[in-house]
């Protein structure tokens, strides 16, 4: 439960900090907005560190399905865009996926 948390403040920091980038490049925003940006980054890239996995891999490849998730509650209550059926389908997939690689029982 603790590495699903992480992973959850994980997503959260790399999408403010990418969208930061985004901000500024796409939409006109100051350069300022890189500060808290890479500064979120930073955060992302620690919290990843946190998460109870013996191998960085397996970190990341769970990781992954917690983004997807993540990308869509951003895409619904940032940008105001609702996730369609296909895209709650692909990211039932991916969170599917991200469950077996984080629970199943590895050869060590």
């Amino acid at each position: 439960m603790q590495s699903i948390i992480i992973y959850i403040g994980a997503a959260l920091a790399e999408i403010a900090g990418c969208f930061a980038f985004w901000a500024w490049l796409r939409m006109g925003k100051s350069p300022v907005w890189l500060v808290p940006g890479c500064g979120a980054l930073v955060l992302f890239a620690w919290l990843l560190t946190r998460v109870d996995a013996s191998e960085a891999g397996r970190a990341y490849a769970a990781y992954g399905g917690i983004y997807i998730i993540s990308t869509l509650l951003w895409l619904w209550l940032a940008e105001g865009v609702r996730p369609d059926r296909w895209d709650l389908i692909g990211a039932a997939f991916c969170l599917c996926g991200a469950g077996v690689i984080l629970f199943s029982p590895h050869r060590v």
